[in-house]
């Protein structure tokens, strides 16, 4: 029987990876569909997957999956084959990304959730059915210069600050959860008003567009295949591109480079910079914007005091660190969170 989870270290999956030779593709995609037994769902998933060495982080739930996969080239096609058999993937579309290396996962995790996207919804009678209409990159360019069009990010602070849409609005809050009463309270002047939502493969964006027309709203989009499909349409068609800076993704890449402009700020100096990192003290892995020569003075650490301690022997570090969980900080959504040592302070 084969094997439905991964049986080495994360460190060894990670230099068998740096060890091949042949180049991979990153895609992504999402699927709003209902899945009856998602565990079954997952372990069939999974041992397909890994049959064709796909790599990734795919979550599954009765409301349908979310994935960000690795893929041999190779193996592109079959891959693709073999969504399609599925019947409600069947078309799916697929993003590819835009400035990919082929190092972007090491593993293949398939996860079963209460939701693929997290929103804090509970009202029975939301349905994800009534969604807003796609725009293509074309017809998003095209409203956009109307005045009565307001664009919304309904991505994470960290994500918005690298790169983001022209005169796009900012939902200033921690979590999807949190960012969509926000979002509605926000604009509940403008309902009568064209309404474009944004993210990054369009996932979050489909749900956010839903939820509003379910409190009200009139004319809303969502951005087809988010940040992600723009971007390869606008090549592709030789359009304009109204995106600034680089989009954040949620692997090992940590963003992919849109356009050459940087939006940002290094988080120590303050200097020019759009290049996030994690703290390299263990017990830190604080997200953060570091340029080369912060990276270079701190040790890729996020304060004086995590360098001192990333500096200690291996043994005392795992001492310091014991009982601390420092799995959400990888991702921390929190702005409190995000700048909490920096400079020392």
């Amino acid at each position: 029987m084969v094997p439905l989870y991964n049986r080495l270290s994360q460190e060894e999956l990670k230099r068998l990876l740096y060890e091949e030779t042949e180049h991979r593709t990153t895609i992504s995609f999402y699927q709003y569909f209902f899945i009856e037994h998602p565990a079954a769902f997952r372990d069939e998933l999974y041992a397909a997957l890994n049959e064709l060495k796909v790599f990734g982080r795919i979550y599954i739930a009765h409301e349908g999956i979310n994935a960000q996969i690795s893929v041999p080239d190779s193996n592109v096609e079959a891959m693709k084959n073999y969504l399609y058999s599925i019947q409600q993937l069947n078309g799916v579309r697929l993003n590819i990304a835009v400035d990919d290396d082929g190092k972007s996962f090491w593993v293949l995790k398939v996860k079963v959730r209460t939701k693929i996207v997290a929103d804090g919804i509970n009202d029975p009678t939301f349905d994800m059915g009534n969604k807003g209409k796609y725009v293509n990159a074309d017809e998003f360019n095209k409203l956009t210069k109307d005045p009565d069009t307001i664009v919304v990010d309904m991505r994470n602070h960290y994500e918005y600050e690298v790169g983001h849409f022209e005169n796009a609005i900012e939902v200033p809050s921690d979590t999807f959860r949190d960012q969509l009463p926000m979002a509605a309270d926000m604009l509940k002047e403008n309902k009568k008003k064209n309404i474009i939502m944004y993210c990054t493969g369009g996932i979050r964006c489909e749900k956010a567009s839903a939820y509003m027309l379910h409190h009200g709203f009139k004319n809303v989009f969502h951005l087809e295949g988010g940040i992600i499909h723009y971007s390869n349409n606008v090549k592709e068609k030789g359009l304009e591109n109204k995106f600034h800076g680089k989009n954040f993704v949620f692997d090992d890449r940590l963003g992919e480079r849109i356009t050459e402009e940087v939006i940002a700020q290094c988080h120590q100096c303050g200097s020019p910079a759009d290049t996030h990192t994690n703290c390299k003290n263990d017990g830190c892995h604080l997200l953060f914007i570091q340029c080369e020569t912060c990276a270079a003075q701190y040790d890729g650490c996020c304060s004086d005091e995590c360098q001192a301690i990333y500096k200690l022997p291996e043994e005392e570090q795992k001492e310091l660190r014991k009982g601390i969980d420092k799995g959400g900080m990888v991702f921390n959504k929190s702005k409190q969170r995000l700048r909490p040592k920096l400079n020392g302070k």
